[in-house]
């Protein structure tokens, strides 16, 4: 791993469709050896191409009940009515690794972390999209969404932002160019920093 690299985890918050996906698998293909990604646990069924305990650990929600029972997870949320959850344990595998953790969670998780789980000493980074406007339309161009799924991903994106407007996080990074946004992430993450962007307007016009 590369000296410069911190070990602490990096914590990524963002709407769905904000491009969360897209960036960190820019870093991790320039950075192979200095990253890992804690795997979470979902309730969710599979969708074509995930692969069980690489995409996601695949449970049923008496078995992601009785993880939360034992007090496995460092935080956990429901969304569209179902678990994602991440575990101490994965995120203590990627460190034995050697390498820094990358979580990508929602707000609700977030807010467990710095409730409980301060030890960590994580960074906070929120991806934004540039506006709701656009990120509607990206989720629209997916092709993948419902009617009544893009309501939900919306109304969970605006109460994200309105989180990240608290001031809850160690930067923020509005995705309206793809390589401007990389090279900010990229600087977060090799421990070098950058200017935090201002959050756009929430609302939908």
């Amino acid at each position: 791993m590369s000296s410069r690299v911190p070990l602490n985890p990096l914590i990524l918050c963002g709407p769905s469709g904000s491009g969360k996906s897209t960036l960190l698998g820019k870093l991790f293909k320039e950075f192979p050896n200095d990253f890992g990604f804690s795997i979470s646990h979902t309730t969710r069924q599979p969708r074509e191409g995930e692969i069980l305990g690489k995409s996601y650990h695949f449970v049923n929600r008496d078995v992601f009940q009785k993880l939360i029972q034992a007090g496995s997870f460092i935080e956990y949320a429901t969304f569209s009515n179902n678990y994602y959850g991440t575990s101490a344990k994965a995120v203590a595998e990627v460190g034995l690794q050697n390498r820094r953790c990358i979580l990508d969670i929602d707000a609700q998780g977030v807010k467990i972390i710095k409730d409980k789980h301060q030890n960590l000493q994580p960074t906070f980074v929120f991806l934004s999209p540039p506006s709701i406007d656009s990120l509607a339309r990206r989720l629209v161009k997916r092709g993948s969404e419902t009617e009544e799924s893009l309501r939900s991903r919306l109304d969970a994106a605006k109460g994200e932002m309105e989180y990240a407007q608290t001031g809850a996080f160690d930067y923020v990074i509005v995705n309206d160019d793809i390589e401007q946004a990389y090279e900010k992430l990229r600087k977060v993450a090799l421990g070098e920093g950058t200017e935090s962007d201002i959050l756009p307007d929430n609302r939908i016009a």
